[in-house]
């Protein structure tokens, strides 16, 4: 960071009255964390990094080797709207490194950082627009429950959507902090909603999902509410997705878009979707990391279950929305909001780029509902199935070398220690279903 860049940080840091810092970073699960410090040791924040105990966070370092840096990125630089205006609080993102000043290689940020340089070595920008839902309900003493806050439905209005209020504090939140949204909407089920905000680069629009989930959460617990980003909070209804619409730049054009090739997609789109569908199993590890995860991944609720993709439909894994020209994208539609978006982000990237660089053609495009066809006809059109459960995609993970290789071996190692942790204690915990199901009649 160079001394003008510091001079200019702390200039503004002064004159927006901000007494506290937060230096904010993200754990493998993409859980924010964030470490406060006084304004005034700002400039040694900008300099040298500030140090905190890695071994306390989750897939981080073991306790021999946790000393560790947060080193502020000063493009992320944001006032936090709900705070005090007077002794004002502000944050930066932060990114890991060790003592030495070396990025850290189980720093999620670090990891996507990694994978679109490697993007930009073929001159690409990768650009994602996630569409994250989330649930809001009511608190009962302090606790979380799943009681309904509202019973509106898709682009219900008030009096049905009573959480109209708190969308809009959420959306003007997010505003003052640089965000640009575009849309914000009930969602299908009861108490669900959904805020859309512009596309930007894939690190970016990471630093912009931590955020959101953080001022979500924080909005809704101002007026009582619990925000959930759970994928599949109550049986029987639809869960929360994260789809995400991504692109390739180049040159400063959509390398997506070619006037003249069949249905206006480039062969890079092309490649690029084949590249997704090989690594799709693989992917699902990271981009559906809960248990709960596997129970939005079924026929009925319009989330994705088969590896497929599709220029309209949408039990597709991967659609291709109708706008063409820049704004020409595919979305691919698996991942929920309890991913990491750095690392999701990152195994889509190098899926895709793999796919551009082996030519990797695509199958022919799914037009009817895959929902709607038999076990049969899938098999007959080569439509393969996505991971069931979590012990599952990370088997696939663990097969996948390209997807380990973008991740690096200590991310590995940490996931699989978080897979195996999580899959034992749910394989082993009797589950009210079970009682329910067998106490009395056994």
């Amino acid at each position: 960071m160079s001394p003008d860049t510091i001079s200019e940080m702390l200039k503004r840091i002064e004159q927006g009255n901000v007494r506290f810092l937060r230096l904010q970073f993200t754990d493998l699960l993409g859980l924010p964390k964030n470490v406060a410090i006084p304004a005034v040791q700002a400039e040694k924040a900008l300099t040298d990094g500030i140090g905190f105990d890695g071994s306390s966070i989750e897939g981080f370092a073991r306790i021999e080797e946790s000393d560790m840096l947060l080193k502020p990125d000063p493009a992320t630089y944001a006032v936090l709207p709900w705070r005090p205006h007077e002794n004002a609080v502000a944050r930066f993102v932060c990114d890991v490194t060790g003592p030495d000043g070396r990025p850290f290689e189980g720093d999620p940020r670090h990891v996507l950082s990694r994978a679109m340089e490697d993007a930009a070595r073929d001159g690409y920008v990768f650009n994602t627009g996630p569409e994250l839902e989330f649930f809001l309900f009511k608190m009962l003493e302090g606790r979380p429950t799943t009681q309904f806050q509202d019973v509106g439905g898709y682009f219900d209005l008030a009096p049905t959507d009573l959480a109209e209020d708190v969308r809009r504090e959420i959306v003007l939140a997010l505003t003052e902090m640089g965000f640009e949204i575009e849309a914000s909407h009930h969602e299908v089920a009861e108490s669900q909603h959904e805020i859309d905000f512009k596309y930007s680069d894939a690190l970016h629009t990471a630093d912009n999902v931590i955020t959101f989930k953080f001022a979500v959460k924080t909005m809704a617990l101002m007026r009582g509410l619990h925000a959930s980003f759970m994928a599949k909070p109550i049986y029987g209804i639809n869960g929360s997705g994260m789809h995400t619409n991504c692109s390739l730049a180049k040159d400063g054009k959509n390398a997506f878009y070619d006037p003249d090739a069949p249905l206006q997609l480039s062969k890079t789109c092309m490649h690029f979707i084949g590249g997704l569908l090989r690594h799709a199993p693989a992917i699902t590890r990271l981009a559906n990391p809960t248990i709960n995860s596997y129970k939005r991944l079924v026929p009925g609720y319009e989330a994705p279950c088969y590896v497929s993709w599709s220029a309209s439909n949408r039990s597709a894994l991967v659609r291709v929305p109708a706008p063409r020209g820049n704004s020409t994208r595919v979305e691919f539609r698996s991942p929920d909001p309890t991913c990491n978006p750095y690392l999701a982000f990152a195994a889509m990237l190098a899926a895709g780029m793999e796919g551009i660089r082996e030519e990797v053609e695509p199958p022919a495009g799914v037009n009817k509902n895959i929902f709607h066809m038999t076990s049969a006809e899938r098999e007959r059109d080569g439509i393969a199935t996505l991971p069931g459960d979590l012990a599952e995609a990370h088997r696939a993970l663990l097969a996948d070398d390209l997807i380990c290789k973008a991740l690096g071996p200590h991310v590995v190692e940490a996931l699989t220690s978080v897979a195996n942790a999580e899959w034992d204690a749910y394989r082993t915990a009797v589950h009210p279903w079970e009682l329910d199901r067998y106490l009395a009649t056994y």
